[in-house]
């Protein structure tokens, strides 16, 4: 029997990931999975997890399968659950589908699973590999481990910003800094999120829509603002197709209060409007990744309160100047360049004429 992974085997994987990604930005709390049922090099089953309640991606791909899944090899991008939840265990449900292999991408970070899965089917006399092409499997789930790992959900600071690092003239006018090829990667980035976060600003100078326009899922549009002095008028107040959810001060404008319910419009109420308390309340709600498309004064606040992880600057090559024209990130309270927050893990890649650079922020208690 093969100990190592074969390109079949890695190719095979690569399906898995496929297919996890079908059901983007609708399984939380839970994570992305595929998986494939293959007897010889015959692809035979297929399947992935939809959303949370629903089968498990091996469910799916089994049921495809039927008797031809005895002494198949099975691939899966997350290790198979040995508990009982919402569904039973997925490792006891290969095991009674006669399989003799198993390829797994990654270990679940879940300390309901964590090997378990894995040593239920070895001790069952199922050959089982782990870690092909799990770099690819850790990065895909990336927003589930990090809920896993600190019961919060993974914070993604987006914004595009001009050679000079602008976000907008000196009146606020900003659109567009970048082109339409980034703003398609927007998109598809608000597509596998739970949520995106604005401020207020960002409402009244803006109006912004915050929808993945057509690409996939649309996220949960959330505006966190203090006072409630925003406009009736707003794209945002449209709910007949994506929710929108406003968090505020407790008491903050009843009246607008009473606006926003009969337009359709979630409204929170807490006692201290922050980044930390708009996180914790995304947690409670099973959110797996939070987008802040926020302005330069609230992604400080939320660098600061470690409610952001990633970030994903898109550089446009354009020049603007002025003092007065606004930057990504506000004032953090920093006097030396040694206190800079060096990125980590960094990628960059052209999109267009445009350039994105992703990183995540040094580790630190509450980050």
């Amino acid at each position: 029997m093969t100990k190592t992974a074969s390109e079949f085997d890695r190719a095979m994987m690569r399906r898995c990931l496929e297919l996890a990604k079908r059901a983007l930005g609708r399984t939380s709390p839970n994570p992305l999975v595929g998986a494939v049922v293959v007897q010889g090099e015959t692809i035979v089953g297929e399947g992935f997890h939809p959303k949370a309640g629903q089968p498990h991606a091996e469910v799916f791909a089994l049921r495809e399968a039927g008797d031809r899944a005895k002494q198949a090899t099975v691939y899966v991008n997350l290790e198979p659950c040995n508990h009982y939840g919402r569904t039973p265990p997925c490792s006891e449900t290969l095991i009674e589908a006669g399989v003799s292999r198993v390829v797994v991408g990654m270990v679940d970070p879940n300390p309901k699973v964590a090997g378990g899965g894995i040593a239920r089917l070895r001790q069952a006399g199922v050959e089982v590999l782990v870690g092909v092409e799990e770099a690819a499997c850790q990065e895909l789930n990336e927003a589930f481990v990090y809920r896993i790992l600190h019961q919060r959900p993974l914070g993604i600071l987006k914004y595009a910003m001009t050679l000079d690092g602008k976000i907008a003239t000196s009146t606020g006018h900003s659109a567009w800094v970048t082109t339409p090829a980034a703003r398609q990667l927007v998109h598809q980035v608000r597509a596998g999120c739970d949520a995106v976060i604005v401020g207020g600003n960002t409402v009244r100078r803006d109006n912004p829509q915050l929808t993945s326009h057509g690409v996939g899922h649309n996220p949960l549009r959330v505006v966190m603002s203090r006072r409630l002095e925003l406009p009736q008028e707003a794209h945002l107040w449209q709910t007949q197709d994506v929710p929108t959810l406003v968090m505020t001060q407790r008491g903050a404008n009843l009246p607008f209060q009473a606006f926003l319910r009969q337009q359709g419009v979630e409204v929170v109420e807490l006692e201290d409007l922050t980044p930390k308390a708009a996180i914790a309340h995304c947690y409670e709600r099973g959110f797996l990744s939070v987008l802040w498309e926020c302005g330069g004064t609230l992604a400080a606040r939320a660098i600061a309160e470690g409610a952001v992880q990633k970030v994903m600057a898109f550089i446009a090559p354009k020049i603007i100047g002025g003092e007065a024209a606004p930057s990504p990130v506000g004032d953090l309270g920093f006097e030396q360049m040694t206190q800079a927050l060096p990125l980590e893990r960094v990628r960059w890649r052209s999109v267009g004429t445009d350039l994105l650079v992703e990183g995540y922020l040094p580790s630190s208690e509450g980050r």
